[in-house]
């Protein structure tokens, strides 16, 4: 997290804002969640990730990965080397917004942002802001199927977009064994199902687009730096998936992380979900 009173802030007023919806999403959903299985991995390769990064959306596309940082004045997206971690282009997302998720739609990169209602287009070839759009609520991710956006923002609600208007035309409820699932956060389209970041969990949530339901949970847990070794280990969180179709890759890192992760899933239980 960058320094200063305004970063904090949004931070900690976005940790608050959740904590209600957290113990739903946790607590009264995993109660009955023991026949939806849990999937563990293994690390097939790690790579550099920019510490100073605030991953708030991931992506893979041609070789490279697309990535949007949160924080007021350190919000930005960037075409990232995934062998190196080098930062190839950047552009800041327009003050005073905080970044949230992004997508690709043809020859353009697509931003949310948190609390501002307003999104942002850039050429994905250069990085140059072209245009905004707007919508209600709260901004936190976006992915794409390649012909549909999908959105979220924290509810159990997942918004779908038409990605040339960027208008909604539909929504899914998501559930986990009937009950609704609070803090839905950065998305992934991998193989006809939406994978999400649950926030402040070590979870991925594959999600089943035509019911809404949870087909399958991704523990993480122990993926990552401990604790200690974070600068803010509050925030900084699992948050980050993106999915090379090409090569059946999938990749995962969290905020202000040292290292991004290339995983495997690893055969699934049907162990609770209360497993912490």
């Amino acid at each position: 997290m960058p320094p200063g009173a305004a970063a904090w802030d949004h931070a900690g007023m976005k940790i608050f804002v959740a904590l209600a919806a957290l113990a739903l999403a946790l607590v009264a959903p995993l109660h009955a969640q023991d026949g939806i299985p849990v999937y563990g991995y293994r690390v097939v390769h790690s790579y550099p990730h920019d510490p100073r990064a605030y991953t708030e959306g991931l992506l893979y596309l041609d070789g490279r990965l697309y990535e949007s940082t949160g924080q007021v004045g350190s919000s930005s997206v960037r075409k990232v080397d995934l062998a190196t971690g080098k930062v190839l282009q950047q552009s800041p997302t327009p003050w005073p917004a905080y970044g949230e998720g992004i997508a690709v739609w043809k020859d353009r990169l697509i931003q949310l942002s948190w609390q501002d209602h307003v999104g942002f287009v850039y050429d994905l070839a250069t990085l140059k802001p072209q245009a905004r759009f707007a919508y209600p609520g709260e901004g936190w991710a976006l992915t794409s199927d390649g012909e549909r956006l999908y959105m979220s923002d924290g509810t159990p609600v997942i918004r779908i977009l038409d990605p040339d208007t960027l208008k909604q035309t539909g929504r899914i409820d998501v559930t986990a064994d009937g009950q609704p699932l609070q803090n839905i956060n950065e998305l992934e389209w991998v193989k006809g199902e939406i994978f999400a970041n649950v926030w402040l969990t070590t979870r991925i949530a594959r999600i089943d687009p035509a019911s809404g339901k949870v087909v399958g949970w991704i523990e993480l847990a122990g993926l990552g730096p401990k604790p200690e070794q974070l600068a803010d280990p509050t925030n900084d969180v699992l948050n980050g998936i993106a999915w090379d179709a090409k090569h059946d890759r999938l990749f995962v890192t969290g905020k202000c992380w040292p290292r991004l992760y290339e995983i495997k899933l690893t055969a699934p239980s049907t162990r609770s979900a209360r497993r912490r």
